[in-house]
């Protein structure tokens, strides 16, 4: 049997039929042999184009993530401003509100005035929620990037500069003044030994 197996193999059928088989992929592989050697010269050269690259590709990642960071914040700076321009004329309408609440103290108006109240405050928690803030004003020093001064009173009996009363209310929105307060402030009045 094993004779007639070694027939068929050396016969020339077998063989046409050897020759039609494609090689494998595994005989295009190069044999392993000894490691290239390359030059120390070229090896450093690839090593530094190497380095560079990675130092590029650091740098470039970096420079999106500043990039990134700089378009979200430039986004939450634009989204506020927006909303504090769409604030700016409601505040009018607070002032209107404290008016009306001021002026009602009469016992005939109860109830108007609580269902009043009640509008002020749910309007007024709005706008806190989206970060709408009152500017402390009365009893404070002037500060001239959150108060106006609308009138100056002579006065030893308070720090000079000191504010005496709240005219207006002033508002922030996100640490950006919408409105000054508008204050009465008190002065120091000239010493008379100074005019002589």
């Amino acid at each position: 049997m094993s004779d007639l197996a070694e027939k068929s193999r050396n016969s020339p059928a077998a063989a046409s039929e050897a020759s039609a088989v494609p090689p494998s992929a595994a005989d295009d592989l190069p044999v392993p042999g000894p490691p290239a050697v390359v030059p120390r010269e070229d090896f450093d050269a690839l090593r530094a184009e190497r380095d560079d690259l990675l130092n590029s590709l650091v740098r470039l990642q970096a420079d999106f993530e500043n990039y990134r960071k700089r378009i979200e914040r430039d986004r939450a700076a634009e989204y506020h401003r927006a909303l504090g321009v769409a604030i700016e004329p409601i505040l009018p309408i607070l002032d209107n509100f404290e008016r009306a609440l001021e002026t009602h103290r009469d016992p005939a108006y109860e109830k108007f005035r609580e269902g009043f109240d009640l509008i002020y405050r749910r309007l007024w928690g709005a706008l806190a929620k989206l970060g709408l803030k009152r500017i402390e004003a009365a009893g404070r020093q002037f500060d001239p990037h959150e108060h106006q001064a609308v009138e100056r009173v002579e006065s030893r009996e308070h720090s000079d500069g000191s504010v005496l009363a709240e005219l207006a209310a002033g508002y922030k929105f996100h640490d950006r003044v919408l409105r000054p307060a508008m204050v009465r402030v008190a002065v120091h009045p000239p010493d008379p030994r100074n005019d002589a």
